[in-house]
């Protein structure tokens, strides 16, 4: 099964934006091997434009060229993966990363190259050009790169054209595909969506495929569950409180979708250093009790996750929170996760474990002061455990009461949380 747990790893996006190269992407994959690998992370993901030879930053370059073969299949920049270079493609990083024990994943736009309707390139393995396949009505509103496929009047073309790219990403290596400009795009990339899924599923190698940026329709949950691996329910996330805050109540609706191979995607972690192509020294904007809020809604829904800063500045704060085995667990270990309650100050989670020999209670404050919460073991029929540990301290938490009233009381700062194990 492909993503049988939610994916974790790194992308590029929230450190380097578009201008992302070959050296940070080494350096990143080096630290993970190093650092992270061992916790579960894997995936190293080349996010927008590597094949834009001139990218610099978060914002792009209207109409800019873009490097492709004569097929119309794009093509990283040699400029800024000069492993590239020659035709090799991603294959050389895509090799160096597997060496390290890790899996290699790209972004992509839905579509094909507007240059390459422009020029009215032949499809590989197909009678269609890439002017018949093309739909200019379907742009995407933020990037011009592409124009989306005529995926009902000209079907075959354009099941022609998504074939031979994930064809030419299997021979690359690529393990992680995030196709974007779709998610939240229905109802008209319904059969895009599909067309996507049948040509991943049928390159010749295992890729999970994320599709952005949301947020998805809820209404379309079994469809993107049978047709996607993860699905991003949020607009672009950052290190903002009041998006953290929205971000419950999607977690909310989304949580009950959440199972093997198919995973609602909170979208990546703003920690650590963020933004380095404006300036070196950006750090994420939360504070350290937010990053753990953050840590433990997306751990309790089971979300995806994908580091976003640039990893190899990681203070310790940053690694001793990516590095929590006992937090990390509750992706691997659960189901059925689900919010119990929320109050104007406070929100509670639950996560049993499988085996029922554990649960796991995640408590919010998400007040403007810090707060002792309380939690009635028996209200939620969990009075049969025996002992509570808070998982981001370390420390064992009292239980009190009689069997039928039996609770727990934890201090919790403003915008922050505590997570028990239950046992």
């Amino acid at each position: 099964m492909i993503a049988k747990y939610p994916p974790m790893g790194w992308n590029s996006w929230d450190c380097y934006g578009a201008a992302v190269n070959e050296e940070q992407v080494r350096a990143n994959a080096d630290y993970m091997a190093k650092h992270l690998k061992e916790y579960g992370w894997e995936y190293v993901v080349v996010d927008i434009e590597w094949y834009q030879p001139t990218a610099g930053s978060h914002e792009y370059e209207p109409f800019s060229d873009v490097c492709m073969d004569e097929y119309g299949r794009l093509l990283p920049a040699a400029n800024r993966f000069p492993s590239s270079e020659g035709g090799k493609g991603f294959a050389p990083l895509a090799t160096y990363i597997h060496d390290l024990g890790l899996k290699f994943g790209i972004h992509i736009m839905r579509g094909m190259p507007r240059m390459a309707a422009h020029k009215n390139l032949p499809i590989l393995n197909s009678k269609y050009h890439a002017r018949e396949v093309a739909n200019p009505n379907s742009i995407c509103v933020w990037n011009p790169d592409m124009y989306g496929l005529k995926c009902q009047q000209a079907e075959e073309g354009a099941r022609a054209y998504y074939e031979s790219i994930f064809k030419l990403y299997a021979q690359w290596g690529v393990d992680f595909v995030k196709v974007d400009d779709i998610a939240r795009e229905y109802p008209h990339c319904k059969r895009e969506i599909e067309l996507i899924s049948e040509a991943i599923r049928s390159c010749g190698r295992d890729m999970v495929l994320s599709l952005s940026p949301g947020p998805a329709p809820l209404e379309r949950a079994e469809h993107l569950k049978e047709y996607a691996n993860m699905w991003r329910i949020t607009d672009d996330f950052w290190d903002n409180w009041n998006l953290l805050l929205a971000m419950f109540e999607r977690a909310e609706k989304w949580c009950t979708h959440s199972g093997p191979g198919h995973w609602p995607d909170a979208d990546m972690l703003p920690v650590g250093a963020l933004r380095q192509c404006y300036n070196p020294d950006d750090w994420t904007r939360f504070t350290q009790d937010e990053q753990k809020t953050m840590m433990s809604l997306w751990c309790m829904m089971r979300s995806p996750l994908m580091i976003g800063g640039e990893m190899n500045k990681n203070d310790e704060f940053t690694l001793k929170l990516l590095t929590n085995k006992e937090v990390l667990d509750i992706e691997k270990k659960t189901h059925c996760a689900h919010q119990l309650y929320r109050t104007e100050d406070e929100i509670a989670w639950v996560a049993p474990q499988r085996d029922g020999q554990a649960a796991y209670v995640a408590l919010f404050n998400i007040s403007e002061k810090k707060k002792t919460l309380r939690f009635s073991l028996s209200d939620y029929e969990l009075d049969h455990f025996k002992k509570a540990k808070e998982l981001w301290s370390g420390k064992n938490v009292s239980l009190t009461g009689e069997t039928d009233s039996k609770e727990m009381r934890i201090s919790v700062p403003k915008h922050g949380a505590a997570l028990i194990k239950l046992s």
